[in-house]
């Protein structure tokens, strides 16, 4: 089963605040059938525990420990926005909400760890015009 799907990725033109990106994040997860509604809250509260902000413009929020009863399957989601959202401070353009069932997620977020540590990958990223391009230059997610 593929965790990022085309109808999962999103480029927003503008800006939005943290919890308008957050809700965003967590609706895509439930429309996907991979969380319940419970989730949000808990991506809230990893938020004021620690900022899930990881440098070159990525945020990756996720729920606590606490929520994996709220999780159903291993997604993700991903919403680039061209204005940015000040992510406590930071300036994230990318959002990649994510949910990984029985500790999947350590391997999804190595891949797009890798993926954004390298500043050509990541101008790739920026310069994508759709959300197809978008998906295309981050299918190797789906590889893990």
């Amino acid at each position: 089963m593929s965790v990022l799907t085309l109808d999962r990725v999103r480029i927003h033109p503008g800006s939005a605040t943290q919890d308008e990106a957050l809700r965003e994040a967590a609706g895509q997860l439930v429309a996907a059938g991979a969380v319940t509604d419970d989730y949000l809250e808990a991506m809230r509260q990893r938020e004021l525990t620690a900022s899930t902000f990881m440098g070159n413009g990525l945020a990756i929020p996720h729920g606590t420990n606490d929520a994996k009863d709220a999780m159903l399957s291993s997604a993700l989601s991903v919403t680039r926005y061209d204005g940015g959202v000040d992510w406590a401070g930071e300036n994230a353009t990318f959002v990649i909400g994510i949910a990984g069932k029985d500790g999947g997620h350590l391997e999804i977020l190595s891949q797009i760890a890798i993926l954004f540590s390298d500043e050509d990958d990541v101008a790739r990223l920026n310069a994508a015009a759709t959300p197809e391009e978008l998906f295309e230059l981050l299918s190797a997610v789906n590889e893990s």
